[in-house]
């Protein structure tokens, strides 16, 4: 059929077959007559996926480490719902143990009653705050207890800090009132502290649970498992899971004093968490150093007789470390997440100031572009790499206008819709319809790489990969720039060619916008 194939030959046993623009424009056509083309809804009895991410600690501010965990949950549940999964966004919150006594103790010794009020801080650097003094005076403690002739073994285990804290946790657990009380107000402090982290981040949960409350679930469940004969007790009373048979190590599940460890915890939360929902694909966005607990705990799950045990999914990641010496806090090795986000706009503003980017705007209007592109490079620039690899993030480098960058993207979204505006202001609508006109294989290859969106949001969810979608863009922005570069749209004078441009044009800059949200970010209008 002469109006599909244009031409055809062999070459090497292959058929090469060349489609006729009229295929490419239907194409078009069919692509701009649906503007949610490549995202699905879900349907109210679609999969449901319930992902896991962010788990701070109560006891210090959100780390760059967390914004990588953060950025990347949020985008795989964005991607998941696209692709018509039912998601719930859940967040674990350790908020007990020994490393929040640490922070309660220091400001009951030296807060002085400080509060975020009192000290302009937000709550979760406060109590982080408290979290560096305790080991500072706990540092200081051991070096004196040193000088006087201990060995670094007596010292720590005659550190009167230390068993302060020990005391408190076990007052903690007895439900002793002032201590529950102290901890409240404390960890009420952080969670102010971190909702606006995660605001200014963009993400959010759905339910979030606390292992506060999980952790007795967990106890009471492996009790009853060792009941049933499922686990074993060793002499010292201490409950351990056998995995011979897996020709793994064996794991302890309570410790011989009765206390827990986190794959109790783990237990817990799950347990919880399938009682609340009908969960069928449960997902930990946690590093690739748990690779092994969670082996684990799927085995430890299918054991009691969980169904969802052994289809539960570790999305792993790998580390994320900064340009030596770049904006490194004061204790020379962790950077705060607020720190990080602040110091990308700051920069953002710097860098398109200069370049002219924000001329005729209002303040306000400056600052929000300031804000789409210091946060859209931070997001962008983390969540093009692969989750699996260990990267560097160059905060100068993720600011560039140019090359693989979120602010290259952004750009780019500005300049076409700068170039349909000008067409509106002309009078030139965009008809549903083009009629006959022959094409480029430029123009051909754009309508081919707009119709590959659908397949790039499909494989993303399937390998749990988003920087798929991050370079899919990247790529499809690249191809316009150089189409733009070597054709003319506006000035065109074949009216057919002239709205094909145009529709291309305005859904290639649909498309980067459904792409870049799916990650997470923002595309300005005008820059």
């Amino acid at each position: 059929d002469s109006s599909i194939i244009e031409s055809f030959n062999v070459i090497k046993g292959f058929l090469n077959l060349s489609l006729s623009s009229a295929v490419w424009i239907k194409l078009m056509e069919e692509i701009n007559s649906n503007p949610s083309f490549g995202i699905e809804t879900p349907a109210e009895d679609a999969p449901l996926y319930m992902v896991e991410y962010s788990s701070p600690n109560t006891n210090k501010p959100l780390h760059l480490g967390h914004v990588r965990n953060n950025l990347l949950g949020h985008s795989l549940c964005e991607i998941l719902k696209a692709n018509g999964k039912r998601v719930v966004k859940t967040n674990i919150v350790n908020d007990r143990g020994i490393h929040i006594c640490k922070s309660m103790l220091a400001w009951q010794k030296w807060g002085n009653n400080e509060t975020p009020e009192s000290s302009g801080k937000k709550g979760d650097h406060l109590i982080g705050d408290y979290y560096v003094l305790f080991d500072q005076k706990y540092k200081a403690e051991q070096a004196e207890l040193q000088a006087k002739g201990l060995t670094k073994d007596e010292a720590e285990a005659q550190s009167p800090l230390m068993a302060q804290a020990r005391e408190m946790l076990l007052r903690w657990e007895d439900n002793d009132a002032d201590t529950v009380s102290l901890w409240k107000t404390m960890n009420n402090w952080v969670y102010e502290g971190f909702d606006e982290t995660y605001k200014e981040m963009g993400v959010s949960f759905d339910k979030i649970y606390y292992e506060s409350d999980t952790y007795l679930v967990g106890r009471e469940r492996v009790l009853k498992a060792l009941d049933d004969g499922v686990f074993y007790k060793e002499e010292d009373n201490s409950i351990w899971a056998d995995l011979s048979e897996e020709k793994i190590d064996n794991k302890l599940l309570l410790r011989a004093d009765g206390t827990s460890v986190y794959m109790t915890q783990d237990i817990g939360t799950a347990k919880l968490r399938f009682d609340d929902y009908p969960i069928n694909t449960m997902i930990y966005v946690v590093g690739n150093e748990q690779e092994h607990h969670f082996k684990v705990l799927s085995i430890i799950l299918d054991k009691l007789g969980y169904e969802f045990g052994k289809g539960l999914v570790h999305f792993s990641y790998g580390m994320v470390e900064l340009p030596d010496g770049k904006m490194k806090s004061r204790e020379g090795t962790v950077v705060d997440a607020d720190d990080l986000m602040a110091e990308m706009i700051a920069t953002a503003r710097e860098t398109s100031n200069e370049l002219g980017k924000l001329d005729g705007y209002t303040p306000e209007e400056a600052e929000e572009v300031s804000r789409m592109v210091g946060l859209g490079a931070l997001k962008y620039f983390i969540l093009k790499v692969a989750p699996r690899k260990n990267m560097t993030f160059n905060p100068e480098e993720s600011i560039d206008f140019n090359g693989n960058t979120g602010p290259f993207i952004q750009y780019t979204h500005a300049r076409i819709q700068s170039v349909l505006r000008k067409a509106a202001e002309q009078n030139i609508a965009i008809p549903t319809e083009i009629g006959e006109v022959e094409l480029s294989d430029k123009e051909e290859g754009m309508v081919q790489m707009l119709a590959d969106f659908t397949g790039v949001i499909t494989q993303a969810a399937e390998e749990y990969n988003v920087s798929l979608v991050a370079n899919y863009i990247y790529e499809l922005v690249k191809e316009y720039n150089q189409f733009y570069h070597d054709f003319s749209i506006l000035r065109e004078e074949n009216e057919q060619l002239k709205a094909f441009r145009l529709m291309l044009s305005k859904n290639v800059a649909l498309t980067i916008k459904k792409g870049m949200l799916l990650l997470g970010i923002d595309v300005p209008d005008r820059m």
